[in-house]
């Protein structure tokens, strides 16, 4: 593949180290704020030898970044979290310009995986009521929003799953929780790529699912296989859509 960054902080230069190593091309970068980047904004004379965008920027960016990816006609792929309210116009404007599409909160393959094994979990759970369930995540200093959007996604399961749950929590509680409410609690410390722990507690024991990111690599990775899968698409897609794809789990 023949890619454009756009962003190039940490994450875009992992990205553009794995996709050199998974034999692509990275033939543009683009970011105001990087003394490295070839260009300065997206246009179609930065976009002219792409036939991907990958973008990891700010949760304010990505509405106007998909605005001008998709008038270059050029498929994209969203790392960036934080923007989720503005999902169903970023969905429209993939609609009319017929571009292909992907985003993820993670794109860490292990951890898409993780969310289906929450999934299941939450599934079997609902029918076990002497359990209670909570969330917890940790992430480095440097990380710009909380909860994560990871956190968000598995909340948002567990939500779906666990009918006795009707209510996300992420900011403290100075009183005591609800029945019907999921607590999801955020830490930010230090260099933690990222861990995120869902617990089943009851009276005679507590079952916990973790996933802990060994390396920032894992969704650089993801994101260079989210760009083969959609290169050749037109729509909307999440990683869900392409581990059905890969695999059946």
């Amino acid at each position: 593949m023949k890619i454009a960054l756009v962003g190039y902080g940490r994450m875009g230069h992992l990205v553009h180290k794995v996709a050199e190593e998974q034999g692509h091309e990275v033939v543009s970068i683009i970011d105001p704020n990087s003394s490295e980047a070839q260009y300065n904004e997206i246009s179609k004379d930065s976009l002219k030898d792409a036939e991907v965008a990958i973008d990891f920027t700010t949760p304010d960016s990505v509405l106007d970044n998909v605005r001008k990816v998709s008038s270059a006609k050029i498929n994209m792929v969203v790392g960036t979290t934080g923007w989720y309210d503005q999902m169903d116009k970023v969905n429209e404007i993939v609609k009319k310009s017929g571009i292909g599409f992907i985003f993820s909160p993670n794109f860490s393959l292990g951890v898409n995986v993780f969310f289906k094994i929450i999934r299941n979990a939450a599934k079997t759970f609902n029918k076990l009521e002497d359990y209670d369930v909570y969330g917890i995540e940790y992430h480095h200093s440097r990380k710009k929003d909380s909860p994560s959007g990871t956190a968000k996604k598995l909340g948002e399961i567990i939500l779906e799953e666990i009918s006795r749950k009707k209510e996300l929590q992420t900011e403290k509680l100075d009183r005591q929780i609800k029945k019907e409410e999921l607590h999801f609690a955020s830490v930010r410390s230090g260099e933690f790529p990222g861990t995120h722990e869902i617990g089943f507690d009851s009276e005679a024991d507590t079952i916990k699912l973790i996933h802990t990111a060994r390396s920032r690599k894992g969704f650089a990775l993801g994101a260079i296989k989210a760009a083969e899968f959609v290169t050749d698409k037109k729509g909307f897609y999440t990683m869900e859509d392409m581990l059905k794809e890969m695999v059946e789990v």
